[in-house]
């Protein structure tokens, strides 16, 4: 087995031991039905089913009989196959570039759903795997054309997405990711927002996701990111000069920490959804990982499992022990001069707590904030307009970058 199987094989065996633990300690794990409903409810509207066809949706959930991880990533997974092989024959056929892209994203759907939220078990870890190729696949058809880059990392690699929107010279560039769920291949919704905005765009893993070689803890975990900026400052085709970051979630944390890690080479952060240090205590974490996490599919056992991934963590203990070491105020950064940064997230969030941008906003450099009254996590609010928030956050960002 190679290097990074067996990496994805011990990550998985975690995430299993730390839903096993959850449960255990009472979290809540929702019922096969619940989330078939609330699966049906998102399809073809909200994330991350918002690219799907309804009528495959209710046919492949027919199928699903338990929550057993393999049988959801096998059924998922399937039909992305038989969108994969449809492209395959119609490239053969020379169908036009634009069919191309939307039956290979089609497939990446429906497998980037297989391993949703993350790979913790064989069949799910194939689905992701499948994704990563039929989103390639795609990518060799998008208007604004995909460049996968690769930089070293003392003995590792790094794995990103450059896109530079055709007639721009030299434009800034986002640096941007999501969290313990939202991978690379995820974010195309907000590269079109960022595209619009006159922006180009590098889409990374966060640390303990996707291709990623650090896990969320480790010391190097921020120095991913820091090897992104140098390679970007060697590049003609965008201005490293001007560089901004987004990071959604979990992974929320890294756009504040880099703010504070590079406030001369970070033109703006966007901090969306995430923890700088109240996020990451007991206090909040326990009711979050039991009886919260009430906007997870899965319920709030599944939200451990997979931010015990990232984190590469055994257990509830472990992981409250661990978070609580990312701390801002513990890293001694909190009063320190920052980069720009713009906090975002709802005022209902149960995943991150609101009063994190408030505590930022409390310290250090002067900050600004989006905060949405009835929103929840990542501060949606309901029946908003799902433009809304990344349009917001794109415009935010341009008018950073280009002053």
């Amino acid at each position: 087995m190679s290097r990074r199987g067996i990496r994805a094989s011990l990550l998985a065996a975690v995430t299993m031991v730390v839903c096993a633990q959850a449960v255990a300690q009472g979290a809540e794990v929702r019922p096969l039905e619940a989330v078939k409903a609330e699966v049906m409810r998102r399809a073809g509207k909200i994330n991350p089913f918002d690219h799907i066809k309804q009528d495959d949706a209710k046919a492949i959930l027919a199928t699903i009989k338990t929550l057993d991880q393999d049988e959801w990533g096998t059924a998922w997974c399937k039909v992305g196959q038989e969108y994969e092989a449809k492209g395959d024959g119609r490239a053969k056929a020379g169908a036009p570039s634009k069919e191309l892209a939307e039956i290979y994203s089609l497939a990446f759907n429906y497998c980037q759903i297989g391993r949703y939220p993350v790979p913790s078990s064989p069949g799910k870890m194939a689905a992701y795997q499948h994704s990563v190729r039929q989103f390639r696949k795609a990518a060799k058809h998008f208007e604004v054309p995909l460049e996968i880059v690769e930089i070293g990392f003392g003995a590792k690699k790094l794995v990103g997405y450059l896109m530079i929107p055709k007639g721009l010279s030299r434009p800034p560039v986002v640096i941007h990711w999501g969290g313990v769920d939202g991978w690379k291949e995820d974010r195309q919704r907000q590269v079109a927002h960022l595209h619009s905005a006159g922006l180009a765009t590098l889409t990374v893993d966060m640390p303990g996701t996707g291709e990623n070689p650090t896990l969320y803890g480790d010391a190097d975990g921020v120095k991913t990111y820091q090897a992104w900026i140098d390679h970007l400052l060697t590049r003609a085709d965008v201005d490293g000069n001007r560089i901004g970051v987004w990071g959604a979630s979990f992974g929320g944390y890294w756009a504040a920490r880099l703010a504070y890690e590079e406030p001369k080479r970070i033109k703006g952060a966007v901090f969306h959804g995430g923890n700088v240090h109240l996020g990451f205590q007991e206090k909040w974490l326990r009711p979050a990982f039991t009886t919260g996490g009430a906007t997870y599919l899965f319920g709030a056992a599944s939200l451990l499992e997979a931010r015990g991934r990232a984190m590469g963590t055994t257990s509830l203990e472990a992981f409250l022990t661990a978070a609580q070491k990312m701390s801002l105020v513990h890293l001694g950064l909190i009063d320190k001069p920052s980069a720009p940064i713009l906090g975002v997230n709802g005022k209902l969030d149960d995943q991150a707590p609101v009063e994190d941008i408030y505590l930022l906003m409390e310290h250090g450099t002067p900050k600004e904030a989006r905060v949405y009254a009835k929103g929840r996590h990542m501060g949606r609010e309901p029946g908003q307009d799902e433009r809304e928030i990344p349009g917001m956050i794109s415009a935010w960002l341009k008018d950073k970058l280009t002053r």
